[in-house]
């Protein structure tokens, strides 16, 4: 087949999808990423200034002076690229540094990092399991974590969202040499957060290990923001965290695996996104410490981000909006159509608000939204003008 045959089919597909209002534009950002920043949508249309609600710039640490200030020394003092991997020639001492200081953080006794959380589920699974393991993974779990398991010899089970009597039941009549339950801490596309509680009794009680990716919680959930395993009080339960430096802690990069010193030992030396691609450039290391640095001195943000969220929920749930419940700076706001979805952003974007439409394939078939998220970068103005537009946009498409 020559690549004209392929592009037949290319174009067709491409077609269909727009035609089911499934086809995603991407929108030009010509600012810092923050609360407010500068768009230009269309291409070709002039620059505006708009609400930003679809970020993962949950503490709103993306352009922080500090940070960017933590950026710059770790250019002039390490250099920009490591142009290797880790075991060869890639390891300097601020990497073992952002390890130790990302594991004390989770209550992990240590950590490895990776290109990305997505690399870092990518290794995780085929690691540690063998074909005589199983996998117990909740129906919802992000798609790095599916694609993580697929990489697995061991046996899956997926149990229904949440269902802890299923979950119990696949764990209760199974058999395997080592049994892994993986969770979302937070889940992406809805915002509800996992009953950690219940699925540590669950491990506890049949013998399997518990790991969590805490992408959408590191930094902002519980007291302090290590994650939801310290909201539901269960950190010397949880055996393995994934998460991320590229949502709440700074939003540039890089993500890891924080778990017990023999877990890491075995993921350095098997793990193949860790042994085959590039180390973290030096800039993204001294900025993630500096993170650490600031969020070890107050929970001023994540207490910010708190307060907001709460402003948000309750306004749009009076304003008569169907919104996904919980507690949680995701805040999906339901449409159901997928061509409503896109429809909806366009609007809201001509009213200085940038808010995603998701739809089928990231979130199921009849499950279109607005996903909002919240940051520590916006004010309570600006969550007051963007409610307004909300509302001019609902009552149009008649949603309220």
């Amino acid at each position: 087949m020559s690549y004209n045959d392929a592009k037949k089919v290319y174009t067709g597909v491409i077609s269909s999808m727009k035609e089911e209002g499934l086809y995603k534009d991407e929108r030009i950002i010509t600012s810092p990423q923050s609360g407010i920043v500068k768009v230009v949508f269309p291409k070709g249309a002039p620059e505006k200034d708009v609400i930003n609600l679809c970020s993962n710039n949950y503490l709103g640490l993306s352009s922080h002076p500090e940070v960017i200030k933590a950026a710059h020394n770790g250019l002039d003092s390490r250099g920009y690229g490591m142009s290797s991997v880790r075991f060869i020639c890639g390891t300097q001492d601020i990497h073992r540094e952002l390890e130790k200081k990302t594991a004390e953080f989770l209550g992990m006794e240590d950590s490895i990092l990776f290109s990305s959380c997505f690399d870092a589920n990518g290794a995780l699974f085929e690691c540690l399991l063998g074909a005589e393991d199983a996998i117990y993974s909740d129906k919802l779990c992000h798609a790095s974590i599916i694609d993580g398991v697929r990489l697995s010899k061991a046996h899956r089970y997926i149990y229904s969202h949440s269902n802890m009597e299923e979950l119990e039941e696949k764990l209760k009549t199974t058999q395997a040499r080592l049994k892994l339950i993986i969770t979302d801490g937070v889940f992406s596309m809805d915002g509800d957060i996992a009953t950690l509680d219940k699925i540590c009794d669950l491990g506890e009680k049949y013998g399997a290990m518990v790991a969590v990716d805490e992408s959408h919680a590191t930094g902002f959930i519980g007291k302090t923001g290590r994650g939801t395993h310290e909201l539901f009080g269960v950190m010397d339960k949880v055996d393995i965290i994934t998460t991320t430096f590229g949502k709440a802690l700074g939003g540039a990069t890089g993500g890891c695996i924080a778990s017990k010193k023999e877990v890491i030992a075995l993921l350095k030396q098997r793990a193949r996104p860790y042994l085959f691609s590039n180390t973290l450039m030096p800039a993204v290391i001294t900025a993630s410490l500096k993170v650490f640095d600031l969020l070890s001195v107050s929970t001023e943000r994540r207490d910010k981000l708190e307060t907001l969220t709460k402003f948000w929920r309750t306004s749009l749930e009076n304003a008569g909006f169907d919104i996904k419940p919980g507690t949680t700076p995701i805040v999906p706001i339901m449409l159901y159509d997928a061509k409503l979805a896109q429809s909806f952003s366009r609007d809201l974007y001509d009213e200085g608000v940038f808010a995603f439409g998701f739809f089928y394939p990231v979130v199921p078939k009849g499950q279109a939204r607005i996903r909002t998220q919240l940051s520590a970068s916006l004010e309570k103005k600006d969550l007051e003008k963007a409610l307004l537009a909300f509302i001019k946009v609902g009552k149009k498409h008649g949603v309220i």
